[in-house]
């Protein structure tokens, strides 16, 4: 991420990928332009519930936007009992952040209603839970902001539960970035991609509930539970495991998959050199200036 001007921003979305806190060793070939292509896509469908950062999109794998001021929490949008959610009811706890969580729920079943679960957005290290009272109670928002996002959030995540199911699929959970300008809420960063976002498919959701078979799912989950497998949850002392060819290769075609799934558009790999892309955000950016002086 570049700074601009103190004003703008450019984000290169890179091939690496992380979880659990972890930057993994090995790039997934075309992971980046797949974030952002589908970030882009995203928030352009969501314009009009509330501002977002993004201005152009000058290259496959770049996006230049507005410089905000990162609001230190991220709002994790849940529709179903997947993921961390899962884990935490199944450890016996029937409160996450503060959201209630029904008894006689299996892996994976629908909420009656989305629930919010905050985490902190922590600069460095792992982030953490956090209760909308706590967030209060530090500051991190006012009472104002935080109703605002609360909104922003779950209109948001009904719009993409819609896009989703006309895909074919299920929006499961996801999570949403803010921050301000000039006080204003501004949405930040990629949204509805499979690493911020978890999918199911639609077709044989209830088939699978009914029988307890596991979900299909595109989403980065599927590297986690790959690390879990290879005893690693990103704890002191933990070694990342290695990552095979195939595997990696693996991870690519989930992404770029996913990303026709949920846009229903044919993915075309791009693999423009530094040149090319440096020449393209120059001329972005000073178009960008052109219409936005100081």
């Amino acid at each position: 991420m570049y700074s601009i001007d103190d004003k703008w921003v450019v984000m290169i979305a890179s091939d690496r990928i992380s979880a659990f806190d972890v930057i993994l060793p090995e790039r997934i070939p075309y992971k980046g332009q797949v974030l952002n292509q589908l970030a882009a896509f995203m928030l352009n469908a969501c314009s009009d519930i509330c501002p977002n950062w993004l201005m152009d999109v000058p290259a496959p794998n770049a996006s230049i936007g507005w410089k905000c001021q990162p609001i230190r929490i991220e709002m994790v949008v849940r529709g179903h009992l997947s993921g961390h959610a899962w884990r935490t009811y199944q450890s016996g706890i029937r409160t996450l952040c503060g959201a209630k969580m029904p008894d006689g729920m299996r892996e994976n079943d629908p909420f009656p209603l989305p629930i919010i679960t905050p985490s902190t957005k922590a600069e460095s290290g792992h982030d953490e839970d956090i209760s909308p009272e706590e967030i209060l109670r530090q500051g991190l928002v006012t009472e104002n902001q935080w109703q605002t996002l609360v909104n922003y959030s779950l209109a948001l995540f009904e719009r993409g539960k819609r896009m989703a199911n006309k895909q074919g699929l299920i929006l499961v959970d996801t999570k949403y970035e803010f921050g301000l300008l000039n006080d204003t809420i501004y949405l930040m960063d990629e949204i509805h991609t499979p690493d911020s976002s978890r999918y199911f498919y639609l077709e044989d959701f209830e088939y699978r509930q009914q029988r307890g078979e596991k979900q299909q799912q595109l989403s980065k989950e599927f590297v986690r539970e790959w690390l879990i497998s290879n005893d690693f949850m990103g704890q002191p002392g933990q070694q990342v495991p290695a990552m095979s060819e195939e595997w990696v290769n693996t991870i690519s075609d989930r992404y770029i998959r996913l990303f026709e799934l949920v846009t229903g558009q044919k993915f075309e790999k791009s693999d423009i050199g530094n040149e090319e892309l440096e020449r393209r955000i120059t001329q972005s950016l000073l178009r960008i200036r052109e219409a936005h002086p100081f």
